[in-house]
């Protein structure tokens, strides 16, 4: 359920739905994640935003996989932060590796090595798993939008 329109409102207001249970439905939760926060103007380079749609895609498999019920996702951007978060029904905790045979149990760690935070908690008879993005660092380059600095503090030195 939406509860605003994305252009709406001057600070994104957070969104969460719902998505069924089953495998195929992954993909376009993942999508719908990556087109929120590209509507909201996040800043984040695409190859972040490419990193968000696999941390998104990795924690909402997990939730409808090991639960095989419908899980919530919510999209939340607030002061610099883009936070991705799916509610499940499992009380069980997140595990984030396998044996060396094993041929899945490593999105967690994936998400552990692409975002900048993650982690869950608990919530009613399931929990929450969640994480974080900064924005992107990149300053506006005083040359009226010619390109970006990363670091003007290093102009200054040689200058």
């Amino acid at each position: 359920m939406v509860v605003s329109s994305l252009r709406s409102s001057r600070f994104p207001v957070p969104l969460e739905w719902g998505v069924p249970p089953g495998v195929e439905t992954v993909s376009g939760a993942r999508r719908l994640v990556v087109e929120i926060v590209r509507e909201w103007g996040v800043p984040l380079s695409e190859g972040a935003l490419q990193d968000v749609e696999l941390c998104a895609s990795e924690v909402i498999a997990n939730a409808l996989v090991h639960t095989k019920e419908r899980c919530a996702v919510t999209v939340r951007w607030c002061a610099g932060c883009l936070r991705v978060e799916v509610a499940d029904g499992c009380s069980g905790l997140p595990r984030r590796e396998r044996g060396d045979e094993s041929t899945g149990g490593r999105g967690l760690l994936l998400v552990e090595a692409l975002a900048h935070a993650w982690g869950w908690y608990p919530a009613g008879v399931g929990k929450v798993v969640w994480f974080e993005y900064l924005e992107a660092a990149e300053a506006p380059c005083p040359t009226h939008g010619w390109g970006t600095a990363l670091d003007l503090h290093a102009l200054r030195e040689v200058a």
